[in-house]
C-alpha cells in the first residue's frame, strides 16, 4: 500500500464549478469595493473612470471621452464585463487549485490565490494593455494589491465553498 500525505502533483480531479463561479462573484464584488474605495479616498477621484475603462472593452474607446450611450447603459455593460472576467479567473484558479491539490489547506489555498491575483495583474497591465491602451493609466501599486486581495478572497470563497466527493473505499 503506497501512502501520499499531501501530496500536491498534478491530478484528474474536477473542481466544483459551482463553487467556482460563487467565489468569482465574490471576489468580483470585494474588487468592485475595494476600487471604488481606492479611487474615491486615496487617489481623490469619482468613480466613473474605472467604469468607463471596463466599459470600453466591449463598447468601444469612444466611452472614455464623450460616452454616447446612456450612464445606465455604461454600468451595466461595466458590470457584466466585471463579472464575467471574475467568474472565468476563479474558474481558472479553481481549475489550478484542484489540479494540483492546493487545496489540501487553506494557508496554501490562499497562498496560491494571492499569487494568482498578481499574475493577472501582469498579465492584464502588461499584456493585454496592448490591446486596451486605456489601462496604462490604471497601473498601480494599489491596482496590483487589489489583484492580490482578488486572487485571496476567490481562493478562499472556492475552498469555503468547494465540495468534496465522498471518497472512494
Amino acid at each position: 500500500m503506497e501512502l501520499h500525505l499531501q501530496s500536491h502533483h498534478f491530478t484528474h480531479r474536477l473542481p466544483d464549478w459551482r463553487a467556482a463561479a460563487l467565489a468569482g462573484l465574490v471576489a468580483g464584488t470585494v474588487f468592485i469595493v475595494m476600487e471604488l474605495l481606492v479611487v474615491r479616498f486615496l487617489m481623490y477621484q469619482g468613480a466613473w473612470g474605472s467604469v468607463t475603462m471596463v466599459a470600453a472593452i466591449v463598447l468601444g474607446r469612444d466611452v472614455l471621452t464623450a460616452p454616447a450611450q446612456p450612464a445606465w447603459m455604461v454600468v451595466g455593460v461595466a458590470l457584466l464585463v466585471h463579472y464575467a472576467l471574475a467568474i472565468v479567473l476563479a474558474t481558472l484558479l479553481a481549475a489550478l487549485i484542484t489540479a494540483f491539490r492546493l487545496d489540501s489547506g487553506y494557508a496554501l489555498a490562499l497562498g496560491t490565490g494571492i499569487a494568482f491575483g498578481a499574475l493577472v495583474y501582469v498579465v492584464n497591465f502588461y499584456g493585454l494593455v496592448r490591446f486596451f491602451p486605456w489601462f496604462n493609466e490604471a497601473r498601480s501599486i494599489e491596482s496590483l494589491f487589489a489583484h492580490m486581495v482578488f486572487g485571496l478572497m476567490a481562493a478562499g470563497a472556492y475552498k469555503h465553498l468547494e465540495r468534496h466527493p465522498p471518497e472512494p473505499m
